[in-house]
């Protein structure tokens, strides 16, 4: 593929950030009308697809599965899915639950659009897709947020606006991801809802909230009961204010966190930004309006 295709595809993801409100339907639509008025649509064998490699969905709803297999039976492929070529076959880029329902069908042919998508790009499209489509359980729903807050450099407040979501809903979900892993598996199975997900993320001791978790399950504890038990009991939470740190130093955390998008410490005359990679801090740099000059 030539370099001026290769932008063409680049720029069309860009487009879609740069709207106000990231509309991943419309986008797809484009993609599929512009490969059918062109001829671009080809039929491909199933068994030749791997998933995208970022699909952030680790659970598929059997029952859903089956109801959309049923509907392929009877009416075929409504629209076609998007993958890029790779070493051996194809890699999805969008279509998961319709290549998977495909199979379920006992179909070994799909029709589909070959587009040459770069690694971050698959990402990026994976989660979209997953986020504005699909019925993710809460932690993989977390973790496609913070994904994309991470790559795009978004502030929570931004991705809100952008995603059609509430502010607090976007900082209820992305504190489940403060949970210990054996909870988050609770919740990712259901056995956790998401009430009791966001009560028990607040909770600092990970000892004490997976007993607390195992005691929801036992005891069929509701949303409410369980909000009384760690007001009233001696448990620590997380973000409580700090008794040697000013009122006003955790306004300017929030504030700081607010803008840069990752979690701010103010204390003892200094300030703590955590970064996990240098493309992070050359992101928060950025945010900062801080250059630094290379020799």
């Amino acid at each position: 593929m030539d370099n001026n295709k290769k932008k063409a595809l680049g720029k069309g993801l860009e487009q879609l950030f740069a709207n106000n409100v990231i509309d991943f339907d419309n986008f797809e639509k484009e993609i599929v009308d512009n490969a059918e008025s062109k001829g671009d649509v080809v039929e491909i064998n199933i068994s030749d697809i791997r998933s995208n490699p970022y699909q952030p969905r680790k659970v598929f709803d059997a029952e859903a599965l089956e109801e959309l297999a049923k509907s392929i039976k009877e009416y075929g492929i409504v629209q076609p899915i998007i993958v890029k070529k790779s070493i051996k076959g194809y890699e999805l880029v969008a279509g998961e639950r319709r290549t998977r329902a495909s199979k379920l069908a006992g179909l070994t042919k799909i029709p589909a659009i070959i587009k040459d998508f770069n690694d971050q790009d698959m990402m990026e499209i994976a989660l979209i897709e997953n986020i504005q489509r699909e019925n993710l359980n809460p932690i993989e729903e977390a973790e496609s947020y913070a994904n994309i807050i991470k790559l795009r450099g978004f502030t929570q407040e931004e991705f809100a606006h952008k995603f059609g979501k509430s502010r607090s809903h976007v900082t209820n979900i992305l504190g489940l991801l403060n949970l210990p892993d054996n909870v988050k598996e609770l919740v990712s199975t259901k056995k956790l809802s998401m009430g009791h997900a966001r009560v028990l993320s607040k909770i600092d001791n990970p000892d004490t909230v997976y007993e607390l978790a195992e005691k929801i399950i036992k005891e069929g504890l509701s949303v409410r009961e369980i909000e009384r038990i760690t007001s009233v009991s001696n448990v620590p939470k997380k973000n409580k204010v700090n008794r040697n740190n000013p009122f006003q130093y955790n306004i300017y955390e929030n504030v700081m966190r607010e803008k840069i998008g990752t979690k701010v410490r103010i204390s003892k005359n200094k300030i703590e930004i955590p970064f996990d990679s240098e493309k992070d801090l050359e992101r928060i740099l950025d945010i900062l309006n801080i250059k630094v000059e290379e020799e």
